[in-house]
């Protein structure tokens, strides 16, 4: 199948898919309420205005490949609100079902009235669930990243190195609705941890180096004594990922790209190129990444999507730092993460080999985050 062919079946799928999904909402909002006239026909304007925001919104931000700010946050924010009211009223029609089949089994008259309150009821109550959850959500997303710290014993660790820092930021996702404010106020947090070495573990950018140069530039104050390192993720290869890593160079940034360094004269670091990158001939290789490394040293390794943790195991690293995950980023979108990569967050075993989930530094879409708030990781090694 041809990449073009690829492009429009995804938009395809994704357009009847939201077609789909507004005229749930427009179903059980609208025609199963009983408005009166004038209230439904705003109702189904504003939900047929809502349903055209997204693909309206990402194709015109694409063609004119500028921001649209007022767009952009009418469009992601009306993304995260959709997926919490199809959550909402899932469950309420969960509830509708249970209460019908106790209806029958008791043999009760239908009652259309009845059956229309409690319609009215279900979608008030998965309308405030939506709108509470949102406004949450975002006050989670836009305010100051917090630090999350993390004790992580590692065998191989010299005495000396104990207590060696680590600090990870992933997921920043630069784009429409996070620019260089954002970055400069993470930079300094980085920074304020004072950590050994920093690492970005991948979908640090959402666009091109044309469009974001501006929001990325506050990299360039990122200070480790022992580097700040980089390896791609997903986002990067849909953004122009040679244009990003040879950009993110000229900030003093090292980039992994299948390959590793030394810090301290003690701790190999390792990166692998996400998996995104195989179809643009820059994938992982695990092997290249770890030939020739000394057995009796740590071997930490930069890999964005956690499910790569599995055979990275297999191999003798003793740590894996991830991302991609966001935790899930909206609650309960996380149960199908969990699924497809199979971790979530947080830290993780599999044998001696350990794994390290950052739920991510941005967000991506709806500036939302319920139930999976923002971190910046500082990752304290201790020898074991």
């Amino acid at each position: 199948m041809s990449r073009v062919t690829q492009i429009l079946t995804f938009v395809t799928v994704a357009v009847l898919l939201l077609a789909g999904i507004h005229y749930y909402f427009w179903a059980r909002l609208v025609r199963d309420t009983g408005l009166p006239q004038l209230g439904a026909r705003v109702l189904t304007g504003a939900i047929a205005a809502l349903a055209l925001s997204i693909p309206l919104g990402l194709v015109l931000i694409r063609m004119l490949r500028r921001d649209l700010p007022a767009l952009s946050w009418v469009a992601f924010t009306w993304m995260g609100l959709m997926f919490l009211l199809l959550v909402g009223l899932a469950a309420g029609d969960v509830f509708r079902v249970a209460v019908w089949l106790a209806e029958r089994l008791r043999g009760a008259p239908v009652d259309p009235s009845r059956r229309e309150l409690l319609a009215r009821a279900v979608a008030g109550g998965a309308s405030a669930f939506a709108a509470t959850a949102g406004v949450l959500g975002m006050v989670s997303a836009l305010r100051q990243v917090q630090v999350k710290a993390v004790s992580i014993p590692l065998g191989k660790l010299p005495p000396a190195l104990d207590g060696f820092t680590i600090a990870a930021i992933s997921d920043v996702h630069l784009g429409p609705t996070i620019g260089p404010d954002f970055m400069r106020d993470v930079v300094a947090r980085v920074n304020a941890l004072e950590a050994d070495a920093v690492v970005i573990v991948g979908d640090l950018v959402d666009g091109s180096v044309a469009e974001l140069a501006a929001s990325a530039a506050p990299l360039a104050d990122l200070r480790a004594p022992h580097g700040v390192f980089f390896v791609t993720g997903n986002h990067e290869y849909y953004s122009g990922a040679a244009e990003w890593l040879a950009h993110l160079r000229t900030l003093g940034i090292r980039t992994l790209e299948n390959e590793r360094a030394v810090l301290a004269g003690a701790i190999e670091l390792a990166g692998a190129n996400d998996l995104a990158g195989r179809a643009f001939d820059h994938g992982p290789d695990f092997a290249k990444a770890l030939a020739g490394r000394d057995p009796a040293k740590p071997l930490v390794l930069l890999s964005h999507q956690p499910k790569t943790f599995d055979e990275a195991a297999g191999l003798g690293v003793d740590l894996q730092i991830s991302g991609h995950t966001h935790g899930g980023q909206i609650w309960p979108f996380g149960v199908l993460v969990r699924w497809q990569q199979g971790y979530l967050a947080g830290l993780s075993r599999r044998g001696e080999a350990q794994l390290y989930v950052s739920r991510g530094t941005g967000y991506w879409g709806p500036p939302m985050r319920v139930g999976a708030p923002a971190e910046i990781s500082r990752l304290t090694l201790r020898a074991a």
